[in-house]
C-alpha cells in the first residue's frame, strides 16, 4: 500500500509569539507529516521565525485575511497532489499529536471531512461563556437542517480527503468564515462529516480574529444568515430538480 500524502496547512498572521512552538510540537509529534506555513502578509517576524524553522511557508503579497490564506494552503496541497491535508491554527490552541487522531479517524472511517470536537468529550477544555453559547446555537442550526448531530461547527482543527481539498481550493465562493456555513453545504451535498474528540488548547498569547466586542456578533449575525441561504437554496435546487 503506498504512503498516503498528508500536509499540515497552518495560516498564520502576526504569530511571532507562537509559531515557533507549534512548528516544533509538530516536529515532534507528527514527523512525518508535510507542513506549509501560509505568512499572510504578517507585519511581525512571523514569516522569519517559519523559514530559520526550515518548514515550507508561503507568503502573501497582501492581508488576504484566515479563510483565503487556507484557501492558499489548499490550493497548494492540490497542486502537491495531497491525499489529506489537516487545516491548523497558528496560535497553539491545537496540538499535534491530536492532529495524527484526526488523520487515523479519517483513514479509519473513509469521511471526507474530520473534525477536531471540544465537546464529544471531557478533555479538560475550558470554554469562554460566549463562545460555549455560539458553539451550541450553530450546532442546533446545524442539526436542524441537515438531521446531523456535530457537537463543534465552529471547530477549524479539521483533516480533509483529496475529494474535499479540490472542492475546497477550486470554488469561488470559498466563505470568509468556513464554520458551520461550510458544514452545512457540506452535508448537504453528499459529503460524509465524523467528529472524533481532541484536546485543544486556549491561546496563550496574541489576540484572536474575533477579539473585541463588535467582531463576535458581526461574526453570528453573518454566520446565520449565510446557514439560511445555503439551506434554502439547497431546498430550492432540490424542489426544482423534481419539477
Amino acid at each position: 500500500m503506498n504512503r498516503q500524502k498528508v500536509l499540515i496547512i497552518i495560516p498564520a498572521y502576526n504569530e511571532a509569539n507562537n509559531i515557533g512552538a507549534v512548528l516544533a510540537d509538530i516536529k515532534k509529534h507528527a514527523p512525518d507529516f508535510d507542513v506549509v506555513v501560509i505568512d499572510d502578509h504578517s507585519t511581525d517576524t512571523t514569516k522569519e521565525i517559519v523559514q530559520a524553522s526550515g518548514i515550507n511557508c508561503i507568503t502573501n503579497i497582501f492581508n488576504l485575511r484566515y479563510a483565503w490564506a487556507i484557501q492558499t494552503g489548499l490550493k497548494y496541497a492540490k497542486s502537491q497532489n495531497y491525499n489529506y491535508a489537516i487545516l491548523m491554527d497558528a496560535d497553539g490552541q491545537h496540538l499535534a499529536s491530536e492532529a495524527k487522531k484526526l488523520y487515523q479517524t479519517a483513514l479509519k472511517t473513509k469521511s471526507n471531512i474530520v473534525i477536531g470536537s471540544r465537546y464529544l468529550k471531557n478533555l479538560g477544555y475550558h470554554c469562554p461563556f460566549f463562545r460555549k453559547i455560539g458553539t451550541k446555537f450553530f450546532a442546533n442550526l446545524v442539526r436542524l437542517f441537515t438531521k446531523q448531530k456535530i457537537t463543534d461547527p465552529l471547530s477549524g482543527f479539521q483533516c480533509i480527503d483529496q475529494k474535499t481539498i479540490d472542492y475546497y481550493s477550486s470554488c469561488g465562493n470559498y466563505p470568509e468564515y468556513p464554520d458551520a456555513n461550510l458544514i452545512i453545504e457540506m452535508l448537504l451535498q453528499g459529503y460524509t462529516i465524523t467528529e472524533t474528540p481532541v484536546k485543544m488548547k486556549l491561546r496563550e498569547s496574541g489576540a484572536s480574529m474575533h477579539s473585541g466586542l463588535w467582531k463576535p456578533i458581526k461574526y453570528m449575525v453573518t454566520q446565520f444568515f449565510i446557514c439560511i441561504v445555503i439551506f434554502v437554496k439547497y431546498v430550492g435546487k432540490r424542489k426544482a430538480k423534481h419539477e
